[in-house]
């Protein structure tokens, strides 16, 4: 059996940080991952390009993003914030910028850019890696892990750091390991699920407008005639219905609210004019085309692929001339602009998800050390913990944050 100071499960960005910061504090290492390469996640986050954090560099403003749990994190993010990722990868070559919404990304280079500055980092730092490996169970000694036991030998450390990630993208190895051990071991698990996934409406149209972009929307969840929650930016329809970064952050109220009954979306595509403004934009343009077909009327208000879906939505006769449009059929037109309503019959699952909600409860974390309260020398990071954030660079924040300080507690065994 070979005995490591620091034994990390898991090579995703929480498992990559732990190990080279701790590595860095002259421990022995070894990084254990079932992937053939560390870093899988990495490569398909951001469309490929990897937003790897967020601009806001107060960690009190940053927080807020997480809601209840946000201050939990406030340790972590201090001890490594998003001004350190930035040096991080620009000291190894890497350079970022922010682009809209906050997001930082490289500005040259891809996902693969990152996950070749952290393959570096784990050889700079001495990591010794075990790829392709799957650990199949813990073993205990008086309450605390004595070793790991993997198809390739069993493992001994003084200190163990669990980073195997959630339930989101299974092809990337994510497969709820972690929260089994986690479970057996002792500790409450928050009920994992899927986070931050494109919704499933109850409507047979939006395949034929798939992946259409829409720029500059409002979108409100609705439930009983209440508004639950809104967002205004980008979105798109999908086979199944709508994605899209405004629908990934409003995900998480619409599979709450779903268990309670039915929810539906109000979707605004003029969202800078009022109901009343648009009404005289509409009578404006009937006007001008007074003696033109409504199906040919509507090219200055519709992208090209939205008109066949208005026209049929709208029922108002394709060929009837617009000045021949009464009132109430304008009015009608007026709420699919202002007031589309798209029932929802679902959520995305895993597959689909960018992170998993739930996970190790906070309250068996000492998330000044990010050890465990349960077993003194297992230390938790990343997407294992019961924390996560909309879209935009907040829950890779917490990935580096995390593992940096579950690596610098692990090698000092704080």
């Amino acid at each position: 059996m070979r005995t490591y100071d620091v034994i990390i499960i898991g090579g995703g960005p929480a498992g990559i940080f732990a190990a080279g910061f701790a590595a860095q504090q002259g421990q022995n290492v070894l990084l254990i991952d079932k992937n053939r390469r560390c870093g899988a996640k990495v490569l398909i986050t951001g469309k490929g390009r990897c937003n790897v954090t967020h601009a806001e560099e107060d960690p009190r403003r940053f927080v807020e993003a997480f809601g209840r749990n946000g201050k939990a994190f406030l340790t972590a993010l201090y001890a490594f914030g998003v001004r350190d990722l930035v040096s991080f990868f620009e000291e190894r070559g890497l350079p970022l910028r922010e682009e809209r919404g906050g997001r930082i990304f490289p500005a040259e280079g891809d996902a693969a850019s990152v996950q070749k500055v952290l393959e570096g980092f784990l050889q700079e730092t001495g990591v010794e890696l075990l790829t392709s490996c799957r650990v199949e169970k813990f073993t205990f000694d008086n309450g605390e892990i004595s070793s790991v036991l993997t198809p390739k030998g069993e493992f001994s450390a003084t200190a163990y750091v669990v980073a195997t990630g959630g339930l989101s993208y299974p092809e990337t190895g994510c497969t709820g390991d972690g929260y089994t051990w986690a479970e057996q071991s002792g500790h409450h698990l928050i009920p994992p699920e899927p986070a931050l996934v494109p919704l499933v409406l109850d409507v047979d149209w939006t395949a034929e407008v798939n992946n259409f972009n829409l720029k500059n929307v409002q979108v409100q969840v609705v439930q009983q005639g209440k508004v639950l929650a809104e967002r205004f930016g980008e979105a798109f329809f999908t086979r199944e219905g709508i994605g899209g970064p405004i629908i990934l952050d409003l995900s998480a109220v619409v599979r709450d609210a779903l268990k309670q009954g039915v929810v539906s979306l109000s979707l605004d595509l003029k969202p800078a004019l009022d109901s009343e403004t648009f009404d005289r934009r509409l009578q404006r343009e009937f006007a001008e085309n007074a003696n033109r077909n409504f199906a040919n009327s509507l090219d200055g208000l519709l992208p090209k692929a939205l008109i066949p879906i208005f026209l049929r939505l709208s029922t108002i006769d394709p060929q009837k001339k617009c000045h021949s449009i009464s009132r109430e059929e304008r009015l009608q037109l007026l709420g699919l602009f202002k007031n589309l309503e798209l029932p929802v019959s679902g959520v995305g699952g895993y597959k689909k998800a960018i992170v998993t909600s739930g996970g190790v409860s906070l309250k068996d974390i000492d998330m000044r050390s990010m050890r465990s309260k349960k077993i003194a020398n297992l230390y938790f990071a990343g997407e294992m913990i019961d924390l996560d954030g909309p879209t935009g660079g907040f829950n890779l924040q917490v990935c580096w944050s995390t593992g940096y300080l579950a690596g610098i507690s692990a090698a000092k065994r704080e």
